[in-house]
């Protein structure tokens, strides 16, 4: 892999990889929709299966449905959105969780374009962070108006978290990253905690500047990630294309921009959507069991979690499933704050030295209309995930009032926490390897979801693009061809 690989389009010339069938809001031309069916096979087909509503179902059945082809999803929950959805409280609507993407999110933004709703998301015209620390210090990195790589070199030369020594130093291994090829197996190998202090990085330059990006992208310590996952996300997003890092946040809740445009999208495509439908079991066939109901599929995609995916594939599909066991998984806090009156003018920062990593302004996307909601994000939470609300009220409250003088005296209207306990698979050394790709053993049955082997680490751009690829499988096996 190198810099250049998000300008490639090996499906189609769309958007990351999405057919180029008109705009989102449609049904694609009648001649991109003609069904791709097995050759001799006539009359109505049987509906493709995606087992799993999350974003690699949403996108798989999106897919197929552009193609012409009848999906029916099927989904556990009461909703689709899988990991990305919004609950309400007390008149707040609230995110289970804080989700940004980049602008080298090729293939998410292709979904956000195929759901109609890219004027409900906010992207950054130059990437831009600002950087809080408790003693009132802030930093800033801002992309200059150059080509990359060197588009963040001045602002790494000016970094004013880092002494003189490390802002060189940290163009030094800056470019070193960029030497890395993440496609190498053996990078999956090493840590990154080790590379990083191989190529002269202190603990302040980690805790101020690294660990800012490969935290939040890889869900992991800096001191237990792999190298290759990390390297991937430095290369691509930070010293790749000049644009490539620039931020997009949600301006809706999560529900609104995921889940319910989903549904309507795949309804308006032909395809159906069963919801509170809790598939069992995958027998030959393929047969799905459906709440002990048997139904033909044409094909099925398997699109959950790696240890639900594990239970429904079929041993001799997949002979090393128990495999996926060792991915693991990490878990993400989501502290959430209504204060009486506004405390800043921050749309987002990030954190050093502090036990908040993120803080996002989601006042508006919420529907708040008195004072001011504010969503602190907390990625590799495995210090927080069992300690009590209390305990994370009496630490995260005076935490936010370092950061924001105004807080002090500003009184919280509420204060509670989201957990997701198994939010990623566990991106450390030897998981690369674990990552299963998209085909099994039987023709037919394919796998998505971020957790399969996509290039990507455990995001939702990487949940996009198994979609994309289980959808091209699904209408090669159903056309003849390859599986």
């Amino acid at each position: 892999m190198n810099p250049s690989v998000l300008d490639r389009r090996p499906e189609a010339p769309g958007l990351g990889g999405w057919p180029a069938t008109g705009r989102a809001d449609r049904p694609a031309p009648s001649a991109a929709r003609r069904p791709v069916r097995p050759p001799g096979r006539r009359g109505p087909m049987t509906p493709i299966a995606v087992v799993g509503g999350g974003l690699a179902g949403i996108t798989a059945a999106l897919a197929l449905g552009e193609a012409g082809l009848p999906v029916t999803v099927y989904e556990a929950r009461p909703r689709l959105g899988g990991a990305t959805h919004s609950f309400e409280r007390d008149g707040l609507v609230v995110d289970n969780g804080q989700h940004v993407f980049l602008r080298c999110c090729t293939a998410y933004r292709g979904l956000l374009d195929r759901l109609g709703v890219t004027d409900r998301v906010r992207l950054q015209d130059r990437f831009d962070l600002r950087v809080l620390t408790p003693a009132g210090r802030p930093g800033r990195l801002r992309r200059a108006a150059l080509p990359g790589p060197l588009h963040l070199m001045p602002a790494l030369a000016a970094y004013s978290l880092l002494r003189p020594a490390d802002r060189l130093r940290a163009v030094r291994c800056a470019l070193a990253l960029r030497r890395l090829d993440p496609a190498d197996p053996g990078l999956d190998g090493i840590g990154l905690g080790d590379w990083l202090a191989a190529h002269g990085q202190r603990d302040t330059a980690r805790r101020a500047l690294w660990e800012l990006f490969a935290v939040a992208a890889l869900n992991i310590g800096v001191e237990e990630a792999a190298l290759g996952p990390a390297a991937m996300v430095f290369r691509t997003a930070l010293l790749g294309r000049a644009d490539a890092a620039d931020l997009g946040v949600p301006a809706v809740p999560l529900g609104d921009l995921h889940g319910a445009a989903a549904q309507l999208a795949i309804r308006e495509r032909g395809g159906r959507v069963r919801l509170a439908a809790k598939v069992t079991a995958i027998e030959p066939g393929p047969v799905l069991v459906v709440d002990g109901e048997r139904i033909d599929a044409a094909a099925v995609i398997v699109a959950t979690p790696h240890r639900q995916a594990a239970h429904l594939v079929p041993w001799d599909a997949v002979p090393d499933r128990e495999r996926w066991a060792g991915l693991g998984e990490s878990p993400i806090v989501n502290v959430h704050l209504h204060y009486e009156r506004p405390v800043t003018d921050l749309p987002f920062a990030a954190v050093v030295d502090s036990p908040v990593q993120w803080v996002f302004d989601r006042t508006r996307a919420s529907g708040v209309r008195a004072g001011q909601y504010l969503a602190v994000s907390v990625s590799a939470a495995d210090r927080w995930i069992d300690e009590p609300t209390a305990k994370l009220r009496a630490e995260f409250v005076p935490a936010l009032e370092q950061l924001f003088p105004a807080a002090r005296n500003a009184r919280l209207r509420d204060f509670f926490v989201t957990r997701e306990r198994r939010a990623t698979f566990r991106q450390a050394p030897g998981s690369g390897a674990l990552r299963p790709g998209p085909a099994t053993r039987w023709p037919g049955l394919y796998l998505a979801g971020s957790w399969t082997d996509t290039g990507w680490p455990d995001t939702m751009e990487g949940a996009v693009r198994s979609g994309l690829t289980a959808a091209r499988l699904v209408r090669s096996h159903l056309a003849g061809g390859a599986s």
